[in-house]
């Protein structure tokens, strides 16, 4: 099983804990039957959740639905603890592509009784990220990026980082005050409307326009 990221000047990290953000995207919050919340939606996905580029989502039996959540991932590159939004980019080793892979019917059924998310989004696979765009090769303290997803040739999502109700650096911020961030670690930072079902033999293409693609099958 992968352990390391990889970035495009051919360094690697050692991948850590994958934070989720749910409802950052105030489209996919309406579509999934809600609002955006107060406080941001937080779950916790494995380390081995994470598949490289190339890779395959493997399906579970116990779900007949899933879906794809094209997201900006974020991954950490030091120690970050309580750390303000203003200063979160000293903390910011790249910046990488994703897919959020739910079960939608597991999910569903959890929200329904109260109970966690983490069989629905943690399961082995339900996390493929790109290789990593060094984050001193992108400039900005905050940038933007646009974000697409195909299936088998066909656009699925389209969305850009602009739209998210919580920044890169507020996410940071939030997730600093009450987890220590370290090395490695990967935020998954939302994802745009347009979410859909994943089937046996697709090929899913999800691109941080400009940047970086990541291509995975569906098994």
């Amino acid at each position: 099983m992968q352990n390391n990221l990889t970035f495009t000047n051919g360094t690697n990290l050692r991948i850590g804990t994958i934070y989720g953000i749910g409802k950052n995207y105030s489209k996919h919050a309406r579509e999934m039957g809600g609002e955006v919340p107060k406080d941001p939606v937080v779950f916790i996905k494995p380390a081995a959740s994470y598949v490289e580029d190339g890779g395959k989502i493997i399906i579970p039996d116990i779900s007949k639905s899933v879906h794809h959540e094209v997201e900006l991932v974020v991954v950490i590159s030091k120690e970050c603890v309580n750390v303000k939004s203003e200063d979160a980019h000293e903390y910011i080793a790249g910046y990488a592509v994703g897919i959020d892979a739910t079960l939608r019917d597991v999910q569903s059924k959890a929200k329904a009784a109260g109970l966690p998310w983490a069989t629905a989004k943690g399961f082995v696979t339900s996390a493929p990220i790109s290789k990593v765009v060094p984050a001193e090769e992108i400039g900005n303290k905050e940038p933007l990026f646009s974000l697409l997803l195909s299936i088998n040739g066909e656009l699925r999502q389209k969305g850009n980082t602009a739209d998210m109700e919580r920044s890169v650096g507020k996410l940071i911020e939030y997730l600093s005050e009450i987890f220590t961030l370290q090395s490695g670690d990967c935020i998954f930072t939302g994802t745009p409307e347009g979410v859909g079902q994943l089937n046996k033999g697709d090929n899913v293409r999800a691109e941080l326009v400009d940047q970086v693609s990541l291509e995975i099958i569906i098994e």
